[in-house]
C-alpha cells in the first residue's frame, strides 16, 4: 500500500457514486465524510496507441524520486535494479549481485556484482556504487532500517555487509524497491536524489510527475535485449476511466480494476484477462489505544460481525477470497491450516460486547452508561479508492458493524491519511491492503507493522513481547525446522489478539490489449516484466 496523493485529485468518490455501487451489491447507502468535499473526475486521457509504444496504465502515482518513496515505480518499469531478486516464491535471485557468500556465523556477506553491468550514463556499476547508494538509503525511510547492519563498504571488487548478528532476511532487504542502486550521478552533494539513472534493462526518457512517465530500451544493458523499445505509464485515478481505457483499445495494459469492470472484460472478444492471487490482504487496522478498542474481547466481537464470505462474493466476485486467517494460502510457510477460522457469529460478538458493559437501545445500537454520562459505540473507518474495491468493502464493513450496533462512518481520503492518522493518534479504524511480500520475505513486513512502536500499516496502541521475541528469532535462527515452528507460532498469535483484523484474501488482476503477449503478472507485484513480453504478430 504506497502512495501520496494530491487530494484535489484524489478525493474525488461521492457518497452519491459509491451509494449506487453499493446499491447495485444489495448493500444500503453507505454514511461517508469527505475531507474536502470535491468531486472530481478523471477526464479519459488523449492516450492513444503509438506504434512500437507500449502504453501501461494504473492508479499508482509518481510521488518522488528517491527510491524510498517511489523506488516500486522504477522497479516495475524496470528501470532500477537491486542486488537481489525473488522468484515467484519469493527465494532470492541474483540481481546486480551475480552471486554471493556468507560466512559461517551469518554476520558477513561478500557480493559479486554483474561485471558487465552498467548505469544508464554509460558508467560502470562498480562496488563503490553500491555502497554509497546502499549508505544513503540507511539514512532515508525504508527496509534497511530493519536490518542489524554494522557497516557497508567496498572489498576489492565485491560488497561488504558485516551485520551485528545473523540476518536470514538480508537478501529479501536487498530486494526491496528502497535499496535501489542508482548512479553517483542521480545524486546532489547532499544525497538528494535529482534523477533516476539506474542500470535495468530501461531507461527514464521523460518524466511528468505525478502521472506519467516514459521509458525506451537500454542498449547498454548487460541482458537479452527486450523486444519492447519504448513503454509509457499513466497514473489515472478513477477505475471506470481505467477499464475505458482498456476496452477502448486506449492502453496495452491497464492494472488496478475494480471487480465489477473485471468481471465485464472477463467477457470482452478481444482483450485478454489475466488475474493471480498474490500474497496481499485486506483488513482492519484498529486504534487498539482507543478506549472502546483495546480489550481483545472488543476486537473480537468486531471480527465475529464481519461476513467475510458474503464481502468476497459480493464484492470481490470470489468467495474463496473470504480470509479466515491473516496470511493466504499463497504464503506456504506462513499460512497455517490448523488455525481455527475467522468465522461469522453475531450472538457471540454481542456477548462479548455486554461482558464489557455495552448495551442495545431501541433502534439495536450500542451505548454505555456510567449513570453522569453515556456514549455510544461510533467509530470513523478510514480507507482510499486507489484500489476501487476498497470503498465498497468499507461500506460492507459498516453495514455489518451496524448490524452488531456500532456505528461506522466511512471517511474516504488519501492512502497516507492513514499513516498519517497512526502517527497523529487520530486513526480509529482504516481499511487497507497489506502485501506481505512487499519484500520477498514477509519477515521484514510483520517487523515494520508488527514491532514494539507498531507500524504505519499494521498494529496502533499494540504491542506482545512473545511476538517479539518470535520475530527476533526468526531473524537470527538458520535452522529450517526451527524457523516454520517461529512462523507458525508468531501466525498464532497475530490470530489470537486481531491487532489487524483480515477480511480478504486479494487477487491481482490486469486487462492486456492482444497487439501484446503478456509474460504473466508477478505474484509479489515488484515487476510488469516489460523486458519478457513480445509483440504480438
Amino acid at each position: 500500500m504506497r502512495g501520496r496523493h494530491n487530494p484535489s485529485r484524489r478525493r474525488f468518490t461521492t457518497q452519491l457514486a459509491l451509494g449506487g455501487l453499493a446499491a447495485g451489491l444489495g448493500l444500503p447507502r453507505p454514511v461517508i465524510a469527505h475531507p474536502n468535499g470535491d468531486h472530481a473526475h478523471d477526464p479519459l486521457p488523449a492516450t492513444n496507441q503509438i506504434p512500437g509504444v507500449l502504453s501501461i496504465v494504473g492508479p499508482w502515482e509518481l510521488t518522488g524520486l528517491d527510491p524510498s518513496r517511489a523506488g516500486f515505480m522504477f522497479s516495475r518499469m524496470e528501470i532500477a535494479e537491486t542486488l537481489f531478486d525473488a522468484a515467484d516464491d519469493g527465494s532470492p535471485l541474483p540481481g546486480l549481485a551475480a552471486r554471493w557468500t556468507q560466512s559461517a556465523d551469518g554476520r558477513e556477506w561478500l557480493l559479486q556484482l554483474r561485471p558487465q553491468a552498467r548505469f544508464h550514463d554509460g558508467s560502470p556499476v562498480s562496488a563503490a556504487d553500491v555502497v554509497h547508494a546502499l549508505n544513503l538509503a540507511r539514512t532515508k525511510p525504508g527496509i534497511l532500517g530493519l536490518v542489524p547492519i554494522e557497516r557497508i563498504d567496498a572489498h576489492q571488487d565485491q560488497v561488504r555487509i558485516r551485520l551485528k548478528h545473523a540476518f536470514t532476511a538480508l537478501p529479501a532487504a536487498l530486494a526491496h524497491s528502497s535499496t535501489q542502486i542508482l548512479a553517483p550521478a542521480s545524486y546532489d552533494p547532499d544525497g538528494v536524489v535529482r534523477g533516476v539513472i539506474g542500470s535495468g534493462p530501461f531507461r527514464l526518457t521523460h518524466l511528468q510527475p505525478p502521472q506519467r512517465f516514459e521509458v525506451e530500451r537500454f542498449a547498454g544493458w548487460d541482458g537479452p535485449p527486450p523486444a519492447i523499445e519504448r513503454a509509457t505509464y499513466l497514473a489515472v485515478g478513477r477505475g471506470e476511466t481505467r477499464a475505458l481505457m482498456a476496452e477502448s483499445g486506449q492502453a496495452d495494459l491497464v492494472f488496478g480494476l475494480d471487480p465489477a469492470s473485471l468481471q465485464r472484460l472477463q467477457g470482452h472478444p478481444t482483450l485478454q484477462v489475466e488475474s493471480v492471487v498474490i500474497p496481499r490482504t485486506i483488513y482492519l487496522k484498529l486504534n487498539a489505544g482507543h478506549r472502546w478498542l483495546t480489550d481483545p474481547r472488543a476486537r473480537q466481537a468486531i471480527s465475529l460481525a464481519l461476513q467475510r464470505s458474503g464481502i468476497a462474493h459480493a464484492v470481490l466476485r470470489e468467495r474463496s477470497l473470504a480470509a479466515s486467517q491473516l496470511f493466504p494460502p499463497t504464503l506456504d510457510d506462513w499460512h497455517v491450516p490448523a488455525l481455527p477460522p475467522l468465522h461469522h457469529d453475531l450472538a457471540q460478538a454481542r456477548q462479548l460486547l455486554r461482558e464489557l458493559g455495552w448495551h442495545t437501545d431501541a433502534q439495536g445500537m450500542l451505548f454505555r452508561s456510567d449513570g453522569a454520562q453515556t456514549e455510544v459505540f461510533s467509530l470513523n473507518l478510514r480507507t482510499f479508492p486507489d484500489r476501487p474495491e476498497l470503498p465498497i468493502v468499507a461500506t460492507a464493513v459498516q453495514e455489518q458493524l451496524r448490524q452488531l450496533g456500532i456505528r461506522v462512518t466511512v471517511s474516504l481520503g488519501n492512502s497516507s491519511d492513514i499513516p498519517a492518522g497512526h502517527r497523529d493518534g487520530s486513526l480509529e479504524l482504516a481499511l487497507g491492503a497489506r502485501n506481505f511480500a512487499v519484500a520477498p520475505d514477509p519477515l521484514l513486513t510483520l517487523m515494520q507493522d508488527f514491532g514494539p512502536s507498531g507500524g504505519d500499516w499494521g498494529a496502533m496502541g499494540w504491542h506482545d513481547p512473545a511476538l517479539d521475541a518470535t520475530l527476533d528469532a526468526l531473524q537470527r535462527t538458520r535452522d529450517a525446522s526451527a524457523r516454520q515452528h517461529l512462523r507458525t507460532q508468531a501466525a498464532q498469535i497475530l490470530h489470537q489478539a486481531l491487532p489487524v483484523i483480515p477480511v480478504a484474501w486479494y487477487r491481482h488482476s490486469a486487462a492486456l490489449h492482444p497487439r501484446v503477449n503478456s509474460a504473466g503478472l508477478d505474484p509479489l507485484e515488484r515487476s510488469y516484466r516489460l523486458s519478457r513480453m513480445q509483440w504480438s504478430r
